[in-house]
């Protein structure tokens, strides 16, 4: 048996989305092919040269999105252009381009996967100047409304979540061949966990027999605390599973509450897939993350709360699919409750059936497969003939006083 496969998986931390898809194939990845892979995960913003606008975005994204998402929703719509996306590439080049350089030279991987979109266009730079290819799949972590930014014509491969998508990827230039519907990676266990509700409540310490209403919250997600309040009050027999997503406030807040149904309150929870299988009802904002996680589980739900732009999308994906309702005020959620479990809970019934019929609890398996399809490639370098775009790229790096290892080499290879 020869050298493991190096693999890099690159990732960030706005959200909580992309270094969970990011985790998602790596644990699929040494399920598959143990020993004979080696998976670093890794994000280029905590580099101390990144500037500090793009260090910052990660927790900015956080108050951005909660203080004024009318802002971010502009943000995202103006960026979403083609000029504005071309002129925000040459500037990400410029800015990443030299902690780009030494991560693809340090770590020499066979093949790169990019689970965040600022990355690809940084990454082709280095390959380009360096006139070494190493191969590129992008995971997108949203449902439908996608950033153009995603869309990178370089890439190997753009490895999308649903036919929406795969449609806007064509519509941005992609070829076919470089475009795979594979759905977003979750955690194996997703697909692993088939046990009886029953089971897993009676194992978690939940009543086992009680109808489950699960509620995901995090300093993103506004208006929970209403809608608990109606659960609290609703009058149905039903037990109550709260996971703050490590908001100290609300998990203290919570604390608080005078109970009148068994609650289970929880600060943050590695065990997520387990929960989602032992709860009959998700609430939560709409997520990109969250939303694949429960439809993988085939577990229906009532989103709460969007970012607009970025999130609209996911929400309209499951409400117009038949897994799940939007209730933005507490009258809505309480309606929605009711209609939920009229007549023995036939419409919770159908609303699971439609997000199983959604979910993808494989996925995280099919784009293990795809990265290592094409490590065994590996690397490929372009020699002699001028590559297309190479010297006006140097030029721009030049202009802009970038620096990085080995520029003489690179200088000597055109």
């Amino acid at each position: 048996m020869g050298d493991p496969k190096r693999i890099l998986i690159l990732t960030a931390d706005a959200g909580f989305g992309h270094r969970s898809a990011a985790n998602a194939v790596a644990a699929a990845l040494h399920e598959r092919y143990g020993d004979q892979c080696e998976v670093h995960i890794l994000n280029p913003l905590e580099d101390k040269r990144v500037p500090f606008v793009l260090r910052e975005s990660q927790a900015d994204y956080d108050i951005l999105v909660r203080k004024a998402p009318e802002l971010y929703r502009l943000g995202f719509e103006v960026s979403d252009a083609t000029l504005p996306s071309v002129v925000v590439e040459g500037a990400l080049t410029v800015m990443l381009f030299e902690v780009m350089w030494d991560v693809v030279h340090d770590f020499r991987p066979d093949a790169i996967l990019t689970t965040y979109p600022l990355y690809q266009a940084p990454l082709t730079a280095v390959f380009t100047v360096s006139r070494r290819f190493v191969p590129l799949l992008t995971v997108i972590t949203d449902l439908v409304t996608v950033h153009r930014l995603w869309f990178h014509e370089r890439v190997d491969y753009c490895l999308v979540p649903t036919q929406a998508v795969y449609d806007l990827a064509l519509e941005y230039g992609l070829s076919p061949q470089k475009v795979r519907l594979t759905g977003i990676p979750v955690h194996p266990r997703f697909a692993q966990e088939t046990r009886p509700k029953a089971e897993i409540r009676r194992e978690l310490g939940w009543q086992p027999d009680l109808f489950t209403v699960m509620a995901v919250g995090s300093r993103r997600v506004a208006g929970l605390t209403d809608m608990l309040h109606v659960l609290n009050h609703f009058g149905a027999p039903l037990q109550l599973v709260v996971v703050a997503g490590k908001d100290e406030e609300l998990y203290a807040e919570l604390q608080q509450v005078e109970w009148h149904v068994p609650a289970f309150l929880y600060l943050y929870v590695t065990e997520m897939p387990t929960f989602m299988h032992a709860a009959d009802l998700l609430i939560s904002k709409a997520g990109g993350l969250t939303v694949t996680e429960a439809l993988a589980s085939g577990l229906p739900m009532v989103l709460i709360d969007v970012i607009p732009g970025q999130e609209t999308g996911n929400m309209q994906y499951v409400v117009q699919n038949g897994a799940g309702d939007w209730a933005e005020q507490p009258l809505q959620f309480l309606e929605v409750l009711a209609h939920l479990v009229h007549h023995d809970r036939a419409l919770l019934r159908q609303r699971a059936e439609n997000a199983r019929r959604l979910g993808r609890p494989r996925a995280a398996y099919e784009v293990a497969e795809l990265v290592w399809e094409a490590a065994q490639t590996g690397p490929v370098r372009r020699a002699g003939s001028r590559l297309a775009g190479r010297r006006s790229l140097l030029d721009l790096l030049r202009r802009n006083q970038v620096h990085w290892n080995e520029v003489a080499e690179a200088e000597e290879a055109e």
